[in-house]
């Protein structure tokens, strides 16, 4: 296999297997594992092959992606010889998405589907869904528009009674399997394109971005967003691929006729936006509460799952390689990454699930919701980063042990090594960007938004403090506990 293309490794570049990116410490190689699932032996088999051929670090991305670091042009092609013949990555050599959606971790099908099909799919839902994939063929092309808290806690009390899963109104799951094989026959997408599967149930994904949003709003049926600015529907959960795939094929129909003016949804006006498919106007989902990102999840008698996170998305081999262990110890044959930087162990009976959650405590991941580092989002920074002025990660882990109370009343922090986000493109209650060794202060912003004040770590931290310059205007913004409307 010839070695990718300097244009193919450019910074920027949006990594898959077989198009990695150039990095401080090699190249990153981003997984995509079919269905964002894995068995507790593919999991060990990935992280032998981050050890044999990269440097060991692996990651899991805010999109629930997998990524190998380390890796050289000379093991590269053997790494990904070796992901595809043994089926652990869905890779394409086409331009667009590589994973073209975004579901929960923890869906499941609906308690009202009655029964399971094939791979354990609700039976109806499943049929229509795969007859759909195999035989969509793009609609005809319209005209396009003009353009305009504390770690050391036990994790017993992690459990929770609720149904944090089962509770989706819809089997997003099999959906978002079904709009990824409608996407892989469009042509034209752009490489960052998504659409976020949200069931509509406890685990909800309102924090995530997505070009366009098909949300579970009443029992099998589903609203579509488009652009965060226009809803329509509602309409059938078994309908819902026919609709995406035809928004996609007209977006791509649209955006080949005016490239320049179109390249994602928000580029086209509202009335364009109502265009794309034949549905009404409908008002958008409720609103609900921020999920657990970590814990035990009970889905029923003989199933519940045990949701652990990395700290800022990163572990390493030998620690995934006991984890794939712990896992098929436990009797878990089911692994989901999450978009919560960690990895949901699924289909335990509850002794197991608290057994493997202790465990995963034990090796320093996150087992509870409300550990500090959650609230905490970090790209790997210098020196793994080429474009990164700071030691991001390493200076995340001190700031969430200097200012464990603030992250634990709810402030987010983002600390970002360069102005180009990557591990959070939104905004966040404070933001950090690295700027020649100290630290743009942005309140309630993105890395692209004025910062306060210019400061090295200690000076970050010590303006933190009560009574301080950050505190108070994290204050006056309303982001600390006790001032948020």
């Amino acid at each position: 296999m010839n070695a990718p293309s300097k244009d193919a490794l450019r910074r920027g570049w949006c990594p898959s297997t077989l198009r990695p990116m150039e990095t401080g410490d090699g190249w990153l190689v981003r997984l995509h594992p079919p269905g964002a699932r894995l068995s507790p032996a593919q999991l060990q088999r990935i992280a032998a092959l981050a050890r044999e051929h990269g440097n060991g670090l692996i990651e899991i991305s805010a999109r629930g992606n997998m990524q190998l670091r380390g890796v050289t042009p000379e093991s590269h092609p053997r790494l990904v010889a070796t992901l595809l013949a043994e089926r652990l990555v869905d890779e394409h050599d086409g331009a667009g998405p590589q994973k073209l959606t975004l579901a929960s971790p923890l869906a499941l099908p609906p308690p009202a589907c009655g029964g399971e099909g094939r791979g354990g799919e609700p039976e109806s839902q499943s049929y229509t869904l795969h007859r759909l994939a195999e035989r969509h063929s793009p609609p005809p092309r319209p005209s396009p528009p003009q353009a305009g808290g504390g770690r050391s806690a036990s994790v017993a009390d992690a459990v929770f009674s609720g149904n944090d899963g089962a509770s989706d109104l819809i089997d997003a799951a099999i959906l978002a399997s079904a709009i990824e094989a409608c996407g892989r026959n469009i042509s034209g997408l752009p490489a960052k394109f998504s659409v976020v599967v949200d069931g509509g149930g406890a685990a909800s994904l309102d924090a995530f971005a997505g070009d366009l949003r098909v949300v579970g709003t009443a029992p099998g049926m589903v609203t579509i967003g488009l652009a965060d600015r226009i809803w329509l529907g509602p309409v059938a959960a078994e309908k819902a691929g026919a609709v995406v795939a035809t928004v996609l094929a007209r977006f791509a129909a649209w955006r080949a006729q005016a490239p320049d003016a179109i390249r994602r949804l928000h580029d086209l006006p509202s009335d364009a936006l109502t265009v794309l498919c034949e549905l009404p106007v409908a008002p958008p989902p409720a609103a609900r509460p921020a999920p657990r990102r970590a814990g035990l999840f009970s889905f029923g008698p003989g199933h519940v799952a045990a949701m652990a996170g990395l700290p800022f998305g990163r572990s390493d081999a030998a620690t995934l390689d006991r984890l794939g262990a712990a896992a098929l110890a436990h009797g878990c044959t089911d692994i989901r990454l999450s978009p919560w930087r960690g990895i949901a162990f699924r289909g335990m009976a509850e002794g197991d699930a608290e057994a493997l959650l202790a465990f995963t405590a034990s090796l320093g991941l996150i087992a509870r919701d409300d550990d500090p580092r959650l609230s905490v989002q970090a790209c790997a920074g210098a020196p793994a980063c080429l474009r990164a002025e700071t030691s991001a990660m390493a200076d995340a882990a001190r700031l969430a042990d200097a200012i464990a109370p603030l992250l634990a009343s709810g402030l987010t922090l983002h600390v970002s090594g360069c102005v180009k986000s990557c591990a959070r493109p939104g905004a966040s209650d404070l933001t950090l960007v690295g700027r020649r060794g100290r630290y743009g202060v942005v309140v309630d912003g993105t890395t692209r938004n004025a910062a306060i004040a210019e400061l090295d770590l200690s000076g970050v931290m010590a303006r933190l403090q009560p009574g301080q310059e950050i505190h108070a205007r994290l204050l006056a913004a309303g982001r600390l506990a006790g001032s948020r409307v």
